[in-house]
């Protein structure tokens, strides 16, 4: 996609971000009107601060089409990574911007991220739900880590994949 641009959050950045995550999860239809994890995906400015945020942008306008967190493992983000690889969390496309290559983008992004810091793996941890995300990551050369597969809440089955850097 040629309008867009894949770059470090700014400051500048974080009410969009954290509204576009809300409303993707909320579209997918892994919110509901009692979720407190809205508030969790709402609070760009928490990711900013204590992981690594990146975002897609129109080109043209500048509008915040998506984002994702990169975290390294042992920080207050990181979930099931460990020492040698790299995670991401919360990868969130705008309702409107669906369809543009802007998840796949942002999953490359990360991955090149992974290549330059000389990582072993990527990995993620996904609903069990998220079928779309689970095909995009697939096709992108993501396998299923199922000895990873966890559940923070009762009801809340995540599983893992991992993408396996080349030598």
């Amino acid at each position: 996609m040629a309008d867009l641009i894949i770059r470090p959050a700014t400051e500048a950045d974080l009410p969009a971000v954290g509204s576009v995550t809300v409303e993707a999860y909320r579209v997918d239809g892994f919110l509901d009107g009692t979720d407190d994890y809205a508030d969790h995906l709402a609070d760009a400015a928490s990711r900013f601060r204590d992981a690594e945020l990146l975002v897609a942008v129109d080109g043209a306008s500048g509008e915040v089409l998506g984002s994702v967190t990169v975290v390294l493992p042992g920080t207050h983000y990181a979930e099931i990574s460990r020492q040698g690889e790299l995670e991401f969390r919360m990868l969130a496309v705008a309702a409107s911007a669906r369809g543009r290559g802007v998840g796949e983008a942002l999953v490359r992004a990360v991955l090149e991220r992974a290549r330059a810091a000389g990582v072993s793996h990527v990995v993620l941890s996904s609903s069990e739900k998220m079928l779309a995300a689970h095909r995009l990551y697939e096709r992108l050369g993501f396998t299923r880590l199922p000895e990873r597969d966890w559940a923070p809440l009762p009801g809340v089955n995540l599983v893992a994949y991992a993408y396996g850097m080349p030598l």
